[in-house]
């Protein structure tokens, strides 16, 4: 409720009795804000359509190099980390299992498509870089399922399933905004939402051996530099992802300049190129 409209509700409620103090019905009351309350309402949480877009465009930076995420379904290539494929709008990769769970439940929903015939050969390579039974064919057949809607909503949906929600539920737990939020988001992409060494849940761990979070009473900016600190330290244990650059040069520039909330315009770089939202 805008504030606006606030003060339009609580007028309405104030009665004027003669010789009296004002007294608020207790309807009125409910619409009172404590000044910390106001404050809290004014941070738009990563579920804002708006804020999601501008998620979205900032892990396709990182990913594709390229700010135009929806034009990435069609994505898929093999980049040597040791997950074969990998490929739509969030890097879903056929050596850890969530291309297999993206391809069955389009399966799921629209029988026969021409994915579907991957599948055994998806389920053999599961956990590996191998490309056996898949190859250009299903590079070819990828692209061509890419322009089917209800692909693109499973993409949506898987998206939303595996990464984007878990990472904003935990976030909001732990007290962060916006920026947070992302933090968190961006770092399942890379790395999972699991409990291996290098995983979500281990920087998650290690960052608050360092610092506590907003929830248990910490300062938001000192917490959020001690996760991308051990971000950084899992990001260096792997080749593939030694260039910090999506960190130091993105997610750290908007924590330097206090952008918690996340809000444009944004001006970052990852792996040296520049990029910028405006609006």
């Amino acid at each position: 409720m805008r504030l606006s409209q606030r003060l339009v509700s609580v007028a309405a409620a104030v009665t004027l009795i003669a010789g009296a103090p004002l007294v608020l019905s207790s309807t009125a009351s409910a619409h009172l804000s404590t000044p910390a309350a106001s404050a809290n309402a004014a941070h738009v949480d990563l579920n804002d359509p708006h804020k999601k877009d501008i998620a979205m465009q900032l892990v396709s930076s990182a990913e594709n190099s390229s700010l135009d995420w929806k034009s990435q379904y069609k994505y898929i290539e093999d980049i040597d980390d040791g997950r074969g494929y990998t490929a739509g709008i969030i890097g879903f990769c056929s050596g850890t299992g969530d291309m297999l769970d993206l391809v069955e439940l389009y399966a799921q929903r629209k029988p026969g498509n021409v994915l579907a015939k991957y599948l055994p050969a998806l389920r053999k390579v599961n956990g590996t870089d191998s490309h056996t039974g898949l190859g250009s064919a299903f590079e070819k057949d990828w692209a061509t399922a890419a322009k089917d809607s209800a692909f693109k909503k499973a993409q949506d949906d898987e998206r939303d399933r595996v990464y984007f929600n878990p990472a904003v539920q935990q976030a909001k737990a732990d007290g962060l905004w916006a920026l947070g939020q992302f933090a968190y988001y961006d770092t399942i992409v890379m790395h999972g939402n699991g409990t291996d060494r290098d995983s979500f849940g281990s920087i998650r761990k290690n960052a608050l051996k360092k610092a506590k979070p907003p929830s248990q009473g910490g300062d938001q900016v000192t917490y959020l530099n001690a996760f991308l600190d051990a971000r950084k330290v899992a990001m260096k244990h792997e080749d593939a992802h030694s260039d910090t650059s999506r960190v130091d040069t993105a997610q750290r520039v908007f924590l330097k300049a206090g952008n918690l909330d996340l809000n444009p315009p944004l001006s970052w770089k990852v792996y040296g190129d520049p990029f910028r939202i405006d609006s």
